[in-house]
This record gives structure tokens, C-alpha cells and sequence, in this order.
């Protein structure tokens, strides 16, 4: 069912890349959404469209989670449920940057077993299917074995290295930068970098996919607090994301933790 799944998202995945890459650099429509929750564009709810209508089809008794739709308890009587980002980094979408993504994953029983993130416009596909490995364009990836703190490079915006946040002292690594936080899981599976890090609560949809690309790829994913994740919560939140390899994921723990 993994793999059954995983081929379905992948296609749908490379149809919500053609519609982007007609809106992408012309300017779309775009809505501040209320209570401060980001922009959203046109190509943001054509996709969402799209992916509802095929995805359901293709599936009629799986749930329905994503960002640009409606949530509602519906979906936490379904034993599976589609977890859906349209369009993650939107901004970096609205700009013209090619880091956006679509995130697209499967949940059953509170465990992703298959999850896509695609980047349209820098060609790259992610994949992952429960145990079954993850794979980039079709290629084997394996997350960073690194235990050298100093020398690891960890995904994060600014905020996430306040010393408040790291009683046992802030890590001693370098810190970068990409707008959607999908495909940061997705480098840190890759082993493009080390590691990522969000303290604030995090959506289901913005996470589902990624953090299976991750598991699959042999890294830690849990909460901010070390707790693993759970997904389809009556409210699609997570308190909070760390991903490394497991020997830097257990160092950035035990900063977690008063000295």
C-alpha cells in the first residue's frame, strides 16, 4: 500500500509542479490570509484543487488535510488521510525564488507511510515510502552520520539559535537558510546538511512529508522536546521540529537541557 500510495503522489506532485510553473515569475494574485497566517496565491488554490479532486478520486475513502482547505473533524474518522501543502514557501514563490515546494504525504493511524516533496522549478523529487528508503530523482539517499558539533551546518532561521531556547548552550555550528521548511527536512534526508531545527508549533502539512523523507533517509525526527511525531491531530500541530542524524540529534537534545 506504501508504494501504491507514494506512485500517486508522485504523479500528482508533477502536476501541481506544471501548474505552478505557469504562475511562477508572473505575478499571480496573491491574499494576505486572516490572523496573520501568511500569503496565499492563485496557484496555491488551483493546486489545491487539482490535488483534491485527484487524489479523492483515486482514493475515495482517505481523509483530506491541507492548507488551502477547510479542515474539519471529517477527517479523523478516516483510518488513512492525504497531508497536503499545495504551495510550501509561498513567498519565496511570490518573489520569483525557485525553493518552493509541494508537500504531499499519506497518514495512517498517526505514522506517514508515504510522502513527496517535489521542487518544480530546481527539478528535484523526493520520495519516500515506509520502509522502502528515500530517494531523490530516483537515487538511494542517506542522512549525515556527523557527531562534530562544531562542524555541522544546521538548518534554522535566526530566531531558532536565541539562546533561550538552548539551556545546556547554543550549538556550536553554522547556521543556513531555505524558505520552505519541507524541503529542509528533505536536505537534512539528503544529507546536504546536518541538521534542522523549528521551535515554533508546526503544521501537519508543512512537516508530513518531509519528516518520513527524513526517517527513511536514517535520521532523528521528533518534537522539539525529543517526543516523536504524530500526525491527523484534531489540530494539525506539532510542538516543534528537530531533525539531524542521530548522533547530532541527541547533542542538540542535551543543549535542550540545562547543564
Amino acid at each position: 500500500m506504501p508504494e501504491r500510495d507514494l506512485t500517486l503522489l508522485t504523479a500528482a506532485a508533477t502536476e501541481a509542479g506544471r501548474i505552478a510553473a505557469t504562475y511562477w515569475t508572473k505575478s499571480p494574485r496573491t491574499w494576505d490570509k486572516p490572523g496573520g497566517h501568511g500569503p496565499v496565491t492563485e496557484a496555491d488554490l488551483e493546486v489545491d484543487r487539482m490535488l483534491r479532486a485527484e487524489l479523492l478520486a483515486a482514493r475515495p475513502d482517505y481523509g483530506w488535510l491541507s492548507e488551502e482547505t477547510e479542515d474539519g473533524p471529517a477527517r479523523l474518522s478516516n483510518t488513512r488521510v492525504f497531508i497536503v501543502d499545495p504551495i510550501d514557501g509561498t513567498r519565496s514563490f511570490i518573489e520569483g525564488g525557485r525553493a518552493f515546494a509541494h508537500s504531499l504525504a499519506v497518514a495512517e493511524a498517526g505514522r506517514i507511510i508515504a510522502g513527496v516533496v517535489f521542487l518544480p522549478m530546481m527539478d528535484r523529487m523526493f520520495t519516500a515510502a515506509l520502509g522502502r528508503g528515500a530517494h531523490l530523482n530516483g537515487d538511494r539517499l542517506s542522512a549525515s552520520r556527523l557527531g562534530d558539533e562544531p562542524n555541522a551546518q544546521i538548518l534554522a532561521s535566526r530566531p531558532n539559535f536565541a539562546a533561550d531556547h538552548w539551556p545546556g548552550g547554543l550549538p556550536r555550528a553554522s547556521r543556513t537558510y531555505r524558505p520552505s521548511l519541507a524541503y529542509r527536512m528533505a536536505l537534512v534526508g539528503e544529507g546536504r546538511f546536518d541538521g534542522m531545527v523549528t521551535f515554533r508549533d508546526s503544521w501537519e502539512w508543512d512537516i508530513a512529508a518531509g519528516a518520513l523523507i527524513a526517517t527513511e533517509a536514517g535520521a532523528e525526527v521528533s518534537d522539539r522536546d525529543g517526543a516523536p511525531l504524530r500526525f491527523n491531530n484534531p489540530t494539525p500541530l506539532v510542538p516543534g521540529v528537530i531533525t539531524a542524524g542521530a548522533p547530532l540529534h541527541a547533542a542538540l537534545m542535551a543543549r535542550r537541557r540545562p547543564a
